[in-house]
C-alpha cells in the first residue's frame, strides 16, 4: 500500500481551489469567465438553433430531429443495458457475506472516520443514521464518528448534537461533535465548508493525539439522512484492500432514495428513483464517474488536498477533480455496487415538494461549475496525458449539454417544424410523417420505462401495514410521468443553472429540507 506523506506540489497552487472567475485575475480570470459562459451559450444556441431551423430550414430541422430521435432510442437501450447489469450486480453484492470475505485481509489497523454534516435536521433523522451505523457488522471501536453541526443553525442543532452524543457516544471508538463557525471569510455556507472544518478538527483532536496514521483511516462522508446497510464497511474495506492504488482511489456506493418512498408524492418518487438509476448506470462506467453525495476516501488523500472545497456548491464531485489534478491524472473512483439509503425529496404539501425537488436539482445541475474547473486545470497541468484531457473534456461537455437540451428537443421542439415550417414544407410527405416517426421512436424509447418500473419495485423497502397492496400498481404506473419530470426537474433547472453561471449570477448552497411522516 503506497504511503504518499508529502504535500502534492500541484495542490499548493494558489488557483488549485478556485471556485469562480472572480477569485482570479488577469488572463486567468478572463479565460475562466469564458469557460463559465460556454455551457449556457451551447445549450441556448442549440435550442434556439432548432427553432430557427424549424422556421427557416424546416427540412434540415426535420431530418435533424428524426436523426436525434434515433440517437435517443439507441442511447436509451445503451443506458437500460447498464442499468439492468448494475441491478444484477447490486443484488448479488447484497447477498454476499462481506464480513467473511474480508477475513483474509489484515485490516485491524484501519479506522473508519464517519463525517456527518447536518444543519437543521431533527433528532429522528440523525438518530436513524447513527442507529444504522451501530447496526453494521463491523468493529465499532474502529469507527470514529464526527457529527458536524453548524453555528448558524442555532441552539436547536446543538441540542440535537448533545443528545446524540449522550445516546451514542459509548457505542463507537470515538464520538466528536464539531461546530462550524458562521461567516468565515472566503467560505460559502454549506456542506463543503462544514465537512472541511470537521475533518481538520478530527485530525487535530482524534488522529494526531493518538498517533493514528492518515493512510490507516478511511473517511466516509454521508448526508445526514443516509441509512447504511449492515455490510457497508466490510464491502468498503474489501474494495479498499483489493484496489490497485487504494490511496489514490475514492469509493462510491449507490444512493437509493427510498427511506420515505412510501410516503412521498408520485413526482418525488419518480425523480428520486430516476436519480438512483442514473447513479447505477454510472457505476457500470467508472471511467465517467466522479464522487457524488455519500462517498469514501483515504484521509491521506483528503489531507493532501486540504479536504473538500469551501467556496462552491458541488463539493461532493469537486473533491474528485481536486484529487485527480493533485495526482496528475492518476486517480480513480471505484464503484461499490452496494447501496446506502437516503430520503426522497418530499415536503408536507405537493407544491412544496415540487419547489424543493426543483431547487435540489438546480443545485445538482449547478455542478456545471466543475466543467470550468476541469478545462481550466487541463490547461495548467502538463503532466496529464493529452488523450485523457480530450476524452474527459468531451465527456463533461457532452454530459452537461445533453442534460439540458435532449429532453426539450425530444418532447417539445421535436414538433417545431410542424408548427413553424413553411407552406412548402407542409405540403410534403416528410411533414406528414414527421410527427408519426417521432411519436413511434419515442414510444420505442419509452419501452425502457417498463424495465425501470420493474426494477424500481424490487428496490422498495418493506410495505408499511397501513399501505394497501394496490399501491404497487400506482408505483409501477407512475413512470409515465418521466417525460414531464425530465423536462421540469432536469432540463429546466439545468438550463437555469447554466444561465446563472453564464450571466455571473453565482449560486449559493441550498440545504435540502428533510421531511418524514
Amino acid at each position: 500500500m503506497e504511503d504518499s506523506s508529502h504535500l502534492l506540489t500541484y495542490a499548493q497552487r494558489p488557483d488549485f481551489k478556485v471556485g469562480r472567475a472572480t477569485e482570479l485575475s488577469g488572463k486567468d480570470r478572463r479565460f475562466y469567465r469564458l469557460l463559465e459562459i460556454l455551457p449556457g451559450v451551447a445549450s441556448w444556441g442549440t435550442l434556439i438553433g432548432v427553432l430557427w431551423m424549424s422556421n427557416y430550414k424546416p427540412f434540415i430541422a426535420a431530418y435533424f430531429i428524426i436523426g436525434f430521435a434515433i440517437y435517443w432510442v439507441l442511447k436509451t437501450a445503451f443506458l437500460s443495458y447498464h442499468l439492468r447489469y448494475n441491478w444484477k450486480r447490486l443484488r448479488h453484492h447484497m447477498k454476499l457475506d462481506w464480513q467473511q470475505m474480508v477475513e483474509r485481509f489484515e485490516f485491524g489497523h484501519m479506522y473508519q472516520l464517519i463525517v456527518l454534516p447536518f444543519y437543521e435536521e431533527g433528532e429522528e433523522i440523525v438518530n436513524a443514521t447513527l442507529q444504522s451505523i451501530a447496526d453494521t457488522r463491523y468493529d465499532k471501536k474502529s469507527i470514529l464518528i464526527v457529527l458536524a453541526s453548524e453555528e448558524r443553525a442555532g441552539e436547536s442543532a446543538q441540542k440535537v448534537a448533545i443528545a446524540m452524543k449522550e445516546k451514542w457516544g459509548s457505542s463507537f471508538g470515538s464520538f466528536l461533535v464539531t461546530t462550524h463557525p458562521k461567516n468565515v471569510p472566503g467560505e460559502m455556507a454549506g456542506k463543503g465548508s462544514n465537512a472541511a472544518y470537521a475533518a481538520e478538527q478530527a485530525r487535530t483532536i482524534l488522529l494526531d493525539p493518538h498517533g493514528i496514521r492518515y493512510n490507516h483511516v478511511l473517511v466516509s462522508i454521508f448526508d445526514i439522512d443516509t441509512v447504511l446497510y449492515p455490510e457497508y464497511f466490510n464491502c468498503l474495506i474489501w474494495h479498499f484492500m483489493t484496489a490497485p492504488n487504494p490511496l489514490k482511489t475514492s469509493f462510491q456506493p449507490v444512493p437509493i432514495f427510498n427511506n420515505n418512498i412510501w410516503e412521498a408524492p408520485a413526482v418525488a418518487r419518480v425523480v428520486a428513483m430516476s436519480s438512483t438509476f442514473w447513479e447505477m448506470v454510472q457505476q457500470e462506467r467508472p471511467e465517467r464517474m466522479a464522487t457524488f453525495s455519500s462517498h469514501s476516501v483515504s484521509f491521506q488523500a483528503l489531507y493532501e488536498v486540504g479536504y473538500w472545497q469551501s467556496n462552491m456548491v458541488s463539493e461532493d464531485s469537486r473533491i474528485y477533480w481536486n484529487l485527480l489534478f493533485a495526482n496528475d491524472g492518476v486517480y480513480d473512483v471505484v464503484p461499490l455496487s452496494y447501496p446506502v439509503s437516503m430520503d426522497a425529496n418530499a415536503a408536507p404539501t405537493l407544491w412544496g415538494t415540487v419547489k424543493n425537488v426543483y431547487r435540489q436539482h438546480q443545485r445538482w445541475t449547478y455542478g456545471v461549475e466543475n466543467f470550468c474547473y476541469i478545462i481550466f486545470h487541463f490547461t495548467k497541468n502538463k503532466k496529464i496525458p493529452l488523450r485523457k484531457k480530450i476524452t474527459v473534456g468531451f465527456q463533461q461537455a457532452e454530459g452537461y449539454w445533453s442534460l439540458v437540451t435532449n429532453p426539450i428537443m425530444l418532447f417539445i421542439l421535436g414538433w417545431a417544424p410542424i408548427f413553424l415550417g413553411t407552406q412548402e414544407f407542409h405540403q410534403t410527405v416528410l411533414s406528414y410523417n414527421l410527427p408519426i416517426m417521432v411519436r413511434d421512436l419515442l414510444a420505442l424509447a419509452m419501452f425502457g420505462l417498463v424495465i425501470s418500473s420493474i426494477i424500481s419495485l424490487t428496490m422498495l423497502p418493506p410495505r408499511p401495514k397501513e399501505k394497501s397492496r394496490l399501491k404497487y400498481i400506482v408505483l409501477a404506473v407512475q413512470w409515465v410521468l418521466v417525460p414531464a419530470t425530465m423536462i421540469i426537474f432536469s432540463a429546466i433547472p439545468g438550463l437555469h443553472s447554466q444561465t446563472r453561471l453564464m450571466l455571473g449570477k453565482y449560486m449559493g448552497f441550498w440545504v435540502t429540507p428533510k421531511t418524514r411522516t
